[in-house]
């Protein structure tokens, strides 16, 4: 799998949405909305955390998961 089409693809999504858009990977927290954050850990087959808050966080998880779905990343979604 190219990473790369999946970090530009979730970046794009995340900078649709007004809320705080966050990625935990270990111990780790990632600006989704970075691309640069992601390049350098959306890697190997860690499992990730995606925390979002903000007015618009129901529409932005389920954006953001489709995108992890469709790129097969293994993200949990904090509710």
């Amino acid at each position: 799998m190219s990473n790369n089409a999946a970090i530009v693809e979730l970046s794009q999504t995340a900078n649709k949405f007004r809320s705080s858009i966050v990625l935990q990977a270990e111990n780790k927290y990632i600006d989704v909305k970075s691309i640069l954050g992601l390049f350098t850990t959306l890697v190997g087959n860690l499992s990730y955390e995606l925390h979002v808050h903000g007015p618009d966080a129901a529409e932005a998880k389920a954006a953001l998961s489709d995108v992890f779905a469709k790129h097969s990343l293994n993200v949990k979604v904090v509710e």
